[in-house]
Order: C-alpha cells, then sequence, then structure tokens
C-alpha cells in the first residue's frame, strides 16, 4: 500500500508510538522527542501490522467461510457438526489451519483464501473433522477423506510447500 503516512508529534507522548488509518492515510501518533531516524523503522513495522488486520478485517467482513463451512458441514457431516466460530487470521504462517474441538473454534489462515476453492474446501474439511476427532488416528482420516479431492488437495499443498522452502 503506498499511502499517505502523516506524523503527529506531540510534547505530552513521552515513549509510546501508534499508528492507525484515518481517511486512507496512515496517521503516526509519536513523541515530539523522537527523531525522523528513529521513527521509520517502527513506522515500517506499524504499517505491517495495520496492513495485517486491515486484511484480516476485510476477510472476515464477508460472511463467505461460515457459508462455506454450512455447506461442507451438511455435504460431508450430515449437519452434525457445531462449530461456534470460524475465522480468518493472519497470525498462522506455518500452518493453514487450526481447531481447538472443545471449544468449537476453526482458525484459517488467510493465505488460504487465495488458494483454489478445491483446496480451501479440503482445508476447511480437514479442521472440520478435527471437531469430531482432534488427533490424526484413522477414524479422523476416515471422515477427512470423505472430501474425494483429499489426495490431490493434500499433492497441491505439498507443492507449495515445497516451492516455498
Amino acid at each position: 500500500m503506498n499511502e499517505e503516512i502523516r506524523i503527529i508529534r506531540s510534547k505530552r507522548r513521552k515513549k509510546t508510538i501508534s499508528a492507525r488509518f484515518v481517511d486512507g492515510a496512515m496517521e503516526v501518533l509519536a513523541p515530539a522527542s523522537i527523531s525522523d531516524k528513529e521513527l521509520q523503522p517502527v513506522i515500517e513495522k506499524l504499517k505491517k501490522r495495520l496492513e495485517k488486520r486491515e486484511k484480516k478485517r476485510h476477510l472476515n467482513d464477508s460472511d463467505e467461510l461460515e457459508k462455506r463451512s454450512n455447506m461442507l458441514n451438511q455435504r460431508y457431516f450430515n449437519g452434525e457438526l457445531k462449530i461456534n466460530s470460524i475465522k480468518y487470521v493472519t497470525n498462522q504462517d506455518k500452518r493453514l489451519g487450526s481447531c481447538t474441538s472443545g471449544m468449537g473454534t476453526i482458525r484459517i489462515s488467510h493465505k488460504v483464501a487465495k488458494l483454489p476453492k478445491w483446496v480451501a474446501d479440503y482445508i476447511l474439511i480437514h479442521e472440520m473433522a478435527h471437531l469430531i476427532e482432534p488427533n490424526h488416528s484413522k477414524s479422523f482420516w476416515k471422515l477427512v477423506n470423505r472430501y474425494p479431492l483429499t489426495e490431490r488437495a493434500r499433492g497441491y499443498i505439498m507443492a507449495l510447500k515445497n516451492h516455498d522452502q
């Protein structure tokens, strides 16, 4: 994002630096005593954090993930799963999804939104199966393998991981 950056310095502010988006510009609130050179790396870090927050908010504004999981629940789990919460997150860089089965919560990496639908569906089904089987037992894989493109999706993900290394 190449938006405008406005730096607002304050003598009352002693140590903390914060940032927010206001009318398409990044507004940085900083102590008056900090130099531009000291401020620059902090601005870069805050900019990345704000962009991640905006990306997550944008992805979760749509209820597409919830609709998709409801459809997959009906199709592959006879509508029996109770999902309390399903959301995209931006803090999963090494995994594509996670499930807290006891709480009925599923977290999907924001990276999944860019994958082909059939691969994203596999990831959703994988995490949804953990609501029934919290480990990777034979019965877990039996649930996941109800999805006909499981092996193909797993191959796609393996190829992606090998390509990224």
